[in-house]
This record gives structure tokens, C-alpha cells and sequence, in this order.
């Protein structure tokens, strides 16, 4: 068995170890496919395979594994993602209830019964009372745009 070269079983014992210590110590999945590959080369050097064998086991089995899991492991893992109201109020119809001035730093909408911080997306002032549609949100600012024929 041998020394710790490539192309020897501990070589590839202690590359799988430190793959798996990483696996453990970052979250989130990114070294896991790599360990895979270690361990096909590891069984394959354990079955007398040559160095170049176990590379491009390593390499092979790594890709593999990569390719046909990680959509999946992204699917699930980054599913995390959490949803808030705010998103209901995009495309929605609202008052400006403070007039709407980029430069001034000032804009106040109400939508739904709530009042928002509102900025306008091409930078124009709005005056207190127009209609405008929220076209984001930035934060927690409500980027609006007036709609046609509400400016006063």
C-alpha cells in the first residue's frame, strides 16, 4: 500500500477525509461530489488500478456526480427562500399620500391600508394624490411610476 503519493490508497484516504472535513465544516453542499471521486479512486487504487486510472476515475466520477445531482441539491437546498408580503403589492394600483421627490428624499404611497416609503423609478416628482403603480420594491422602498393622465 504505501506511501501518501497520487496514485496510492492513502493518498486517497486522506484526500477523501479532508473532502469530507469541508463537506462538514461549510454549509451548504460543496465538496461532496469530490469525495465521491476520491472514493472511486481509493477503491480502485485498493484494486491495484494504476495512478493515471484512479485520476481519471477521480476526475470522472467527480463530474458525474456533480452533473446528475446538482440541479437537484440547488432545487432542494436554495428552496429557502422566503416569501413576504411585499411581493404581493407589485403591479398594484396606489395613492401618493406624500409627494414623490427623488432629490428631496421624500415619497409616501398607501396601498392595501399600509403606507410605504415610495421613490419614483424615471425620476420625476409626483404630486400628493396620483395614482401610481408600484413597479418594485428596493429594501423597503416602493418604486413607483405615475400612471397615465393622474398627475394633477
Amino acid at each position: 500500500m504505501g506511501g501518501f503519493y497520487p496514485g496510492t490508497p492513502g493518498f486517497w484516504l486522506i484526500g477523501l477525509a479532508v473532502l469530507l472535513l469541508i463537506e462538514a465544516a461549510v454549509p451548504g453542499l460543496v465538496s461532496i461530489w469530490f469525495a465521491l471521486g476520491a472514493l472511486a479512486a481509493l477503491l480502485a487504487a485498493l484494486c491495484g488500478a494504476s495512478g493515471p486510472i484512479q485520476i481519471v476515475l477521480f476526475v470522472v466520477v467527480s463530474m458525474a456526480a456533480l452533473v446528475v445531482t446538482r440541479p437537484l441539491v440547488k432545487k432542494y437546498v436554495n428552496a429557502k427562500v422566503q416569501h413576504t408580503n411585499a411581493d404581493r403589492i407589485l403591479g398594484q394600483e396606489c395613492v401618493v399620500t406624500e409627494q414623490v421627490d427623488n432629490l428631496a428624499g421624500t415619497g409616501e404611497i398607501s396601498v392595501d391600508g399600509k403606507r410605504w416609503t415610495a421613490r419614483s423609478s424615471d425620476l420625476a416628482v409626483i404630486p400628493q394624490g396620483s395614482r401610481v403603480t408600484v413597479e418594485r420594491i428596493e429594501g423597503v422602498k416602493a418604486i413607483v411610476k405615475i400612471q397615465d393622465g393622474s398627475g394633477r
